[in-house]
């Protein structure tokens, strides 16, 4: 058989995998796979203008498509700029397969040039990593690594190709199959575990189910709508399990947890059986763990058998698929609705409904109701942040909308590079980025990508001219002494001990025409939907529209911090 050179075969491998795009940045150890993408035209390479941004446009690219995202990177600090990429997506189980360039075999472990040992670096965060140190190996390594990103609890593989490695001939077969020892993702549904949760579900006085994100990755949304419908049993999400049902569904309740609603928070505090399904129970949405759900029987299914009574200690554990798990259920469940507790709920709902105080000045709501109503089909991809809590609460999503975003690891610069991939891999639809004017400038070079890829994006930064999140900590638990939130300060406010400051800055509206995308300034509510409307006109670029929010907007409800889901903060 003809020998090929690794690079070859790398490239080979990527469309027996049928990956439509990697996104690459290039350096000394990886120039030559770049030589062989150019000589092809089956995988299209996006140059984003920073590998962090680069992983992130992979993740969110993954996300909203169920394909695995491709990364590929220099070594050294190319290398290490995937760090905080590859955390995000691993908290978030997302399947991505990152390839990173390596020196020469010889020369590692001698501080060579660019040498970084990536692999040790982010074992922790990754589902598997290792360097190619055998030629024979790559094809069957690169066919493994894709079998692991996208199976069991999808998640972050990287692969470090040494440039030697990569420059020696070999076989130019890709294997066909995969055979792991010790890796063998459960793919049944243990019957006797489920039909028993199914018989406790049935006896609750109190029933709840606790949708995860385990929902969303499985694609699971529409078997779960028909079991809840069947069961007539009330939902709540986790932050990253929302539109695990349409938000406007009638047994929807609302989000739990730290910004949960107070119906929702309530429900779990009060229910006699919590039915959850592929989430990690983080501090998040339990707060006191030893109080969380204290009078439930608590049944969890999920894919990832660690994930299992590590936070939270469950009576019936199943290790199943989300969408395996909620098939078979459909089978065997019947109406366990109860008027009393539905009603109970409903005086929840009455007692402290999900709303911002009144506000003359525009307020993040007003924006978010206009997306509401604007877009019937979106994705919505959003930073960290106040912004990112408000969308949680008050964006519609129903089955031709989709909301990405970093849960886990919480990672501010996600959202613009996030809606770079998510638009790339849906052309056909509207993607909108909602983000902070803190988040937004973490990777804000990658208005250069955008433009030159023809995204026309909808970048919706709330200017409150802080961190808000932070300043919201600040000013209910530190005497609002505003340490390093304050995104004007600086020398002159030093110099003057805070009594003066210089204009915002960066000028957003004209930092996103010097890039050739479209700015938009809104100050007032009666503008919102007039500059909604005005960007989607433009089909070829990016358009910017800058919010002027009041920083003293806050997100509440909140729990308050070491407190149990019902010691929430309503407003002050």
């Amino acid at each position: 058989m003809k020998q090929i050179s690794g690079n070859k075969l790398l490239v080979k491998a990527l469309k027996e995998e049928d990956v439509e795009y990697v996104f690459g940045y290039p350096g000394a150890c990886t120039i030559d796979i770049s030589d062989e993408l150019y000589k092809q035209d089956d995988v299209t390479v996006i140059l984003p203008r920073h590998e962090q941004a680069l992983v992130h446009a992979a993740d969110a690219y993954a996300r909203t498509t169920g394909k695995v995202g491709v990364c590929l990177v220099t070594s050294g600090p190319g290398a290490t700029n995937l760090v905080t990429g590859l955390a995000t997506a691993n908290y978030d189980s997302v399947p991505l397969v990152c390839f990173t360039g390596q020196v020469a075999r010889h020369l590692i472990g001698n501080d060579a040039f660019q040498e970084v040992d990536i692999v040790g670096i982010t074992r922790s965060i990754t589902k598997y990593g290792v360097t190619v140190r055998n030629r024979e190996d790559l094809g069957r390594i690169i066919k493994e690594a894709f079998y692991i990103a996208r199976t069991g609890r999808p998640g972050p593989v990287l692969i470090d190709l040494p440039k030697d490695v990569m420059a020696e001939l070999g076989s130019a077969e890709y294997p066909k199959s995969v055979n792991i020892r010790g890796y063998k993702p459960n793919t049944s549904v243990h019957i006797g575990q489920l039909k028993r949760a199914i018989k406790t579900l049935s006896k609750a006085k109190k029933p709840l189910f606790l949708a995860g994100g385990g929902i969303n990755i499985s694609h699971a949304n529409k078997i779960f709508q028909e079991v809840v419908e069947k069961t007539g049993v009330p939902v709540v999400t986790t932050i990253m399990g929302r539109g695990a049902i349409p938000t406007n569904h009638p047994l929807f309740i609302g989000n739990l947890g730290m910004h949960g609603a107070y119906a929702a928070n309530m429900a779990v505090s009060n229910c006699d059986v919590l039915f959850s399904i592929g989430t990690r129970f983080n501090d998040r949405i339990t707060g006191k763990l030893h109080e969380f759900a204290p009078n439930a029987q608590i049944i969890h299914i999920d894919i990832d058998t660690a994930s299992i009574s590590r936070n939270i200690q469950v009576d019936i554990p199943i290790v199943a698929d989300a969408k395996d798990a909620l098939a078979k259920m459909s089978e065997y469940v019947s109406d366990y609705a109860s008027k009393k507790w539905n009603s109970e709920i409903n005086s929840w709902k009455q007692e402290h409904p999900l709303v911002m105080r009144p506000n003359d000045r525009l307020s993040p709501v007003d924006i978010i109701n206009q997306i509401n109503c604007q877009f019937e089909e979106a994705i919505i991809v959003t930073d960290v942040g106040q912004h990112q809590m408000l969308v949680s609460q008050y964006a519609e999503i129903t089955p031709g909308k989709q909301l990405v975003m970093s849960g886990g690891l919480g990672t501010m610069g996600y959202g613009f590079p996030g809606g770079v991939g998510a638009k790339i891999g849906n052309p056909d639809k509207p993607v909108i980025v909602i983000s902070g004017d803190g988040g937004m400038q973490m990777n804000i070079q990658e208005f250069a990508t955008a433009v030159l890829e023809e995204l026309p994006l909808i970048l919706c930064v709330f200017n409150n001219e802080y961190l808000g999140m932070v300043r919201q900590w600040q000013k209910l638990f530190y005497g609002k002494r505003y340490s390093m939130t304050n995104l004007r300060s600086g020398a002159l406010s030093r110099r003057t001990n805070g009594e003066e400051y210089p204009k915002y800055t960066p000028d957003f509206v004209k930092l996103a025409e010097s890039y050739g995308a479209k700015g938009i300034r809104v100050f007032n509510k009666n503008e919102v939907a007039a500059a909604f409307e005005e960007a989607k006109k433009n089909t070829k670029v990016p358009t910017l529209i800058e919010f002027i929010i009041d920083p003293e907007e806050m997100v509440y409800p909140m729990v308050k911090p070491g407190g149990t889901l019902e010691d929430l903060i309503m407003d002050c």
